[in-house]
């Protein structure tokens, strides 16, 4: 079966956000973000730091940028 979408985001309704908190505790708490948007943004800054650990930002360039960079 397919999950259901949430109107007010598009996204799948997540039935399990958390084990504890209060869902409406915690929309209200990000003045009104949905907590599937929530979810879906820790997912994508999660895959952001693994990639940046395959890129190593933190290392010095290889080569100097150009001096009008």
């Amino acid at each position: 079966m397919a999950s259901v979408l949430k109107k007010t985001t598009g996204l799948a309704v997540c039935k399990s956000p958390h084990d504890r908190p209060d869902v409406q505790k915690l929309e209200e708490q990000f003045e009104g973000g949905q907590i599937e948007e929530m979810i879906l943004m820790g997912k994508n800054e999660l895959s952001l730091a693994r990639q940046m650990m395959q890129w190593k930002t933190w290392k010095p360039l290889v080569e100097e940028p150009p001096a009008h960079q």
